[in-house]
């Protein structure tokens, strides 16, 4: 079930991330300019953002199987359009079809996992569905890449599209949304029962600092790894376009170094998760500082460490679905899920928008206007750290509010996403109601009174 998802959004990836590396091309077929291409992004990824929470409340509704069918149909229409398209308008149309399918596909996937693999496997196998599916750059990267410049614009995005439709049907017969016995379908819900579900979810202080945490982490890298991460490496940099295929591929091969640790780290250290997003938003803004101090192009040595660096983000991002997962009843999976992926993506799509308008301005793929581009990335950092402090320190008194004493334990990471009340009732009396919603998963198993009221 599992390899069948993973290999669902291995495909979705790489559909997600086909115009980041054809970039220039799109660029030249269309006559558009940066401001334009970015645009044309932009469009794909408010889509994506604005189908989120639709998405969440799907997977919850009729199951990850069905969704995951829906998607491939949506990626694979939208790829053949582009394939033939040869005017904007059939482009934007094309991007708008990639968004729709990109949004259900990691809701869906993750919504496998809790329900195929006990709990204390759940923030490892997250990871690995991560950063397995960012498989899917290294075939846009390498491969799509290849076949793009030798055998043209509509063969290779045809490709592409066929790759979405076997791995539907493979979906179709293959995947189940539970073991024999483990799901229904929900009841249908009123509008004013979805509208207090979507709030009590975003009341959650966990769920907040899932999203921002998910913020903080993952728009740098998407921005790169989306749009601006090759024009820059090939413009700004000079660096040949099979250097800069091999330093996407390294970005990735990183991200699958990266991404278990991360899960290890996270399931037997859940009290210390903010503190490693904090790290990495860090070691995000410094590196980007040392690369952008250069008024020439960077050494190679430390544009191989950004990639590093950048590829730490994909995993780090995870850790804000982790913390909604163990903040939230299963029952309300996708929609947490959903939250915390708009945080990223809706600071992807504003760095991406005032970056290809701040280029436009200064005269199109300069090393320059890069330079000054990528300056739209700390004010972004800045707002999800306050985010992750915040709701941090709100997590932390609703625990302590409730009596929850907190410890670092990996076979605590039993929470709501295993079952609504096990988990409360295994917390025994050190709460007065039942668990924190963001502190249950931590709060099973013998007090440390050393701990107080650490929370995610």
């Amino acid at each position: 079930m599992w390899a069948v998802g993973v290999l669902t959004y291995i495909l979705t990836v790489m559909q997600r991330t086909s115009l980041g590396v054809a970039g220039l091309d799109a660029a030249r077929r269309f006559g558009i300019t940066p401001g334009m291409l970015a645009a044309f992004v932009f469009i794909q990824v408010t889509v994506y953002i604005a189908a989120q929470t639709p998405a969440g409340l799907l997977v919850d509704r009729f199951g990850p199987r069905v969704m995951l069918v829906i998607s491939g149909v949506f990626l694979t229409t939208g790829q053949l359009v582009l394939a033939s398209a040869t005017a904007l308008p059939q482009a934007v149309l094309a991007r708008i079809l990639v968004g729709l399918g990109d949004a259900v596909v990691f809701v869906a996937v993750l919504g496998l996992v809790p329900r195929w693999f006990p709990a204390r496997r759940v923030p490892l196998i997250t990871q690995l569905t991560t950063i397995l599916g960012q498989l899917g750059q290294i075939l846009s990267a390498v491969p799509f890449l290849v076949l793009l410049h030798h055998a043209g614009w509509s063969t290779a995005f045809g490709f592409a599209a066929a790759g979405s439709a076997l791995v539907a049907l493979l979906a179709a017969a293959v995947v189940r949304n539970a073991p024999a016995g483990g799901w229904s379908v929900a009841p249908p819900m009123s509008a004013r029962e979805i509208g207090r579900q979507l709030r009590e979810v975003w009341a959650r202080p966990g769920t907040r600092l899932g999203f921002f945490s998910h913020m903080g982490t993952q728009f740098s890298m998407m921005v790169f790894a989306l749009l601006w991460g090759v024009p820059y490496l090939e413009s700004a940099q000079h660096v040949s376009a099979s250097a800069a295929g091999a330093l996407i591929t390294l970005f990735v091969l990183c991200t699958i170094c990266i991404g278990p640790v991360v899960g290890m780290f996270t399931s037997r250290h859940p009290t210390r998760r903010s503190w490693l997003l904090l790290a990495l938003i860090a070691a995000d803004a410094l590196t980007w500082t040392a690369v952008l101090a250069f008024p020439g192009p960077a050494p190679r040595w430390l544009l191989v460490l950004l990639v590093v660096v950048l590829s730490a983000g994909g995993p780090g991002s995870v850790v804000g679905f982790d913390i909604a997962r163990t903040s939230n009843p299963r029952r309300n999976l996708g929609v947490a899920q959903s939250m915390v992926n708009m945080g990223g993506f809706s600071a992807t799509l504003f760095v991406l928008a005032v970056m290809g308008a701040v280029m436009t301005a200064m005269g199109g793929f300069t090393p320059e206007a890069f330079r000054v581009a990528w300056l739209v990335q700390y004010p972004v950092w800045l707002v999800a750290v306050i985010g992750v402090l915040v709701m941090r320190r709100q997590a932390r008194g609703q625990d302590a509010a409730r009596g929850v004493v907190l410890r670092d334990n990996p076979a605590a990471l039993v929470s709501h996403a295993v079952t609504d009340q096990s988990a409360a009732v295994a917390a025994g009396p050190r709460t007065r109601t039942g668990g924190s919603e963001c502190a249950t998963a931590a709060s099973i198993g013998r007090s440390d009174p050393g701990r107080g009221a650490r929370s995610v």
